[in-house]
């Protein structure tokens, strides 16, 4: 697969921290990556670098062969990259089917009159809740959704905006294990289903393991160690240094 995302030597400093130190990383077309380690290793700064949120100091993120370091959230978000904070950010007076409505608007608003008037915005609804397990709960108001079906409503929204890549911060926060497995199982179908790429940044680590795709592990601002669950959770210097025993 041709690469999607590449992060070349990115370095961020806030004060005289160094978030990111010379970060390197590559995503393929349709790639699925999870990010694992401690707190204050550069894993959110490495999502706010990427959606927009903050400049780095130097180096480059390339998107779909394009440099995108420094432009505006909105700008990015529009190439097609997408992002899910750890809070659920949905509107809880609004039924589950209105949340939806509001981002599959304004994406066939950017398509312009046909795009508005294109009877397929119903259509849409009706496969973003069957995918994320909604549609018995479309009437319902968003506020009275469990704590897990409010991550899976917002994964919706944002697939209803059409984006290349997912950038999932911690989606399983929160859940119970049977959540957590169903998250897992859905990021996968995204993956699979729908052709989306997804980094997802995550503690979790029976998510991690369960969601059978590479592992990058971040320690002091880039990346130390790359491969499968299994891999990573066997080097010596990672069980040491953050997976511990629960490896």
């Amino acid at each position: 697969m041709r690469g999607l995302l590449a992060v070349e030597a990115v370095e961020k400093a806030f004060g005289g921290v160094r978030a990111l130190d010379g970060l390197d990383l590559d995503l393929p077309a349709g790639g699925l990556l999870c990010i694992i380690g401690p707190n204050g290793c550069g894993k959110t700064t490495l999502f706010r670098v990427l959606s927009g949120e903050a400049a780095p100091d130097s180096g480059r993120v390339l998107f779909e062969g394009r440099p995108i370091q420094g432009l505006a959230p909105y700008r990015i978000a529009r190439l097609g990259i997408a992002r899910k904070f750890q809070t659920p950010g949905i509107w809880p007076g609004l039924t589950v089917a209105e949340n939806l409505a509001v981002p599959l608007f304004a994406a066939a608003g950017r398509r312009g009159l046909l795009g508005l008037a294109s009877p397929h915005r119903t259509g849409d609804m009706a496969e973003l809740l069957a995918l994320t397990g909604l549609a018995a709960q479309r009437h319902l108001p968003a506020g009275e959704l469990a704590h897990g079906q409010k991550q899976w409503l917002e994964i919706a929204m944002l697939l209803a905006t059409r984006p290349r890549l997912l950038l999932l911060d911690e989606p399983t926060a929160g859940m119970t294990p049977a959540e957590t497995r169903r998250t897992a199982e859905l990021v996968r179908r995204i993956r699979d289903e729908a052709g989306i790429a997804a980094i997802v940044i995550e503690h979790d680590l029976a998510f991690v393991r369960d969601i059978g795709a590479p592992v990058a592990v971040m320690m002091r601002g880039r990346v130390v160690r790359h491969g499968s669950y299994a891999e990573v959770a066997a080097d010596p210097l990672v069980r040491e240094l953050y997976l511990g025993k629960r490896a």
